[in-house]
């Protein structure tokens, strides 16, 4: 498991714009090619380019958008999918949030009587040992926010989306007097395609409920020039986009 992790990481890492980039200046370097040179101002310049980056999201995140929690039909579940934490610096052991987004949703979506129950998935790295799964920070979180132990489940450590919902599967089936397989889905809009396909195939029945929209609600991006130049932030987001590119055909090969 911690080698598939491993790898699961380390690929989308240096087939990433900035890994391409730099394998193609260290070959320019090698081989003194000028061909490598250009192709790796190429890559790092479009990719760091605002209205790339945010095409590649707006990809991502179609058709999804940001509901009510009015609008979401009542299910059996509200199953809240793990995000990432944090230690933060200090001898407190804090853990963070990088976005609470996914949280917050589930939170409120069990307060708007949207399901009986609420499941924290417990998403953890084997290379960061000192930081429990985060279900088990999200389960402390959510009762001193009111909600009852008594609702909340949370899934044993889990690496990625398919045991992610093999272990909601599991919960739900131990689960006594309620045979209904509706879940409420809540998780980031760029992932929501592929994790409710992963959801579907394990018989459960999907209501999505994307959350973290990451593109710029932009119109007119010629009319700010500032949108158009190379940025270190615009080159992480085009990344982050294509290694979910990368998760998609993956999951694919696994039909």
């Amino acid at each position: 498991k911690k080698i598939f992790y491993f790898f699961s990481k380390f690929i989308p890492i240096i087939t990433s714009p900035l890994g391409l980039g730099f394998l193609f200046l260290f070959i320019s370097l090698i081989k003194n090619s000028r061909k490598s040179l250009i192709g790796a101002i190429i890559i790092l310049f479009t990719f760091s380019n605002g209205f790339v980056a945010n095409s590649i999201w707006k990809f991502l995140e179609s058709p999804w958008e940001r509901k009510s929690f009015e609008s979401t039909k009542i299910s059996r579940a509200i199953v809240v999918l793990s995000s990432a934490r944090y230690l933060a610096p200090g001898k407190s052991k804090i853990f963070e949030w990088y976005d609470p987004d996914r949280f917050l949703a589930g939170i409120e979506l069990f307060k708007a009587d949207k399901a009986q129950i609420l499941i924290f998935t417990g998403g953890f790295s084997p290379y960061n040992p000192e930081i429990p799964p985060e279900g088990n920070i999200s389960t402390k979180d959510a009762i001193s926010l009111g909600i009852p132990k008594a609702k909340i489940y949370t899934t044993k450590p889990v690496l990625n989306t398919l045991m992610e919902a093999s272990a909601v599967s599991d919960i739900l089936k131990n689960l006594e007097n309620n045979n209904s397989k509706e879940i409420i889905l809540v998780t980031s809009a760029f992932h929501m395609q592929r994790a409710k396909k992963i959801f579907e195939r394990e018989g459960l029945i999907v209501e999505p409920y994307p959350v973290d929209f990451k593109q710029d609600i932009i119109k007119r991006p010629l009319y700010n020039p500032y949108y158009l130049l190379p940025n270190v932030s615009n080159l992480s987001k085009s990344s982050a986009g294509i290694r979910e590119l990368f998760g998609r055909a993956y999951y694919r090969t696994l039909r």
